[in-house]
């Protein structure tokens, strides 16, 4: 079975600040570059190699992706980007709706405000994800966002299984892939 090692970007500004981010931008904090050191050593000591690596198209992956893997020979991918929260970009995080059962996600909220629905980024992460599998080797390296990790999880994942996992900076969540059935099983979060 092929493996995907689907990882969350370091910490930002963004981050650091409470501030919402999705299709805007900013840079690695000093303490983001420490994470993706600490993971890059992870899996050196874990003994993983890639013969693929991919990430989205916005900085804080692509800066991720080099420091972890020392690397500047890698695909970006647009289909890896995370959520477009719309108006929404840029602000506070306390401006996040909140998400009461029976619904996972914000669902359609942010398309009112230029933004993408649940369903959106979930179909494209899945399509962008399984044109990597299909066409990589056995093991790929994927860096991407958060939100966008989030909503590819539930595919594959039931709700309860999805919030007990960690969606933190660097957070690597590794999966089996079964090109036959095109199909995703879980197999565990790596933490550096």
């Amino acid at each position: 079975m092929k493996r995907l090692y689907l990882m969350r970007h370091a910490e930002t500004l963004f981050n650091k600040l409470g501030k919402i981010q999705g299709a805007c931008d900013s840079p690695l904090t000093e303490n983001g570059k420490l994470q993706a050191q600490k993971a890059k050593e992870m899996i050196k000591e874990e003994g993983i190699v890639f013969d693929g690596l991919y990430c989205s198209t916005q900085e804080r992956a692509s800066d991720t992706l080099e420091i972890v893997t020392n690397s500047s020979h890698y695909q970006r991918i647009k289909g890896l980007k995370e959520w477009h929260f719309g108006d929404f970009e840029g602000e506070s995080e306390r401006l996040n709706p909140k998400i009461t059962p029976p619904a996972t996600s914000y669902g359609e909220y942010f398309v009112e405000y230029g933004g993408e629905s649940f369903l959106e980024v979930q179909e494209r992460m899945k399509c962008s994800l399984l044109e990597i599998m299909t066409n990589a080797n056995q093991s790929v390296l994927v860096v991407s966002h958060g939100g966008a990790i989030y909503s590819f999880s539930q595919l594959w994942l039931s709700f309860e299984k999805v919030k007990t996992l960690s969606f933190g900076n660097c957070a690597i969540l590794v999966f089996e892939f079964d090109e036959a059935k095109q199909e995703f099983s879980f197999v565990e979060v790596l933490n550096p």
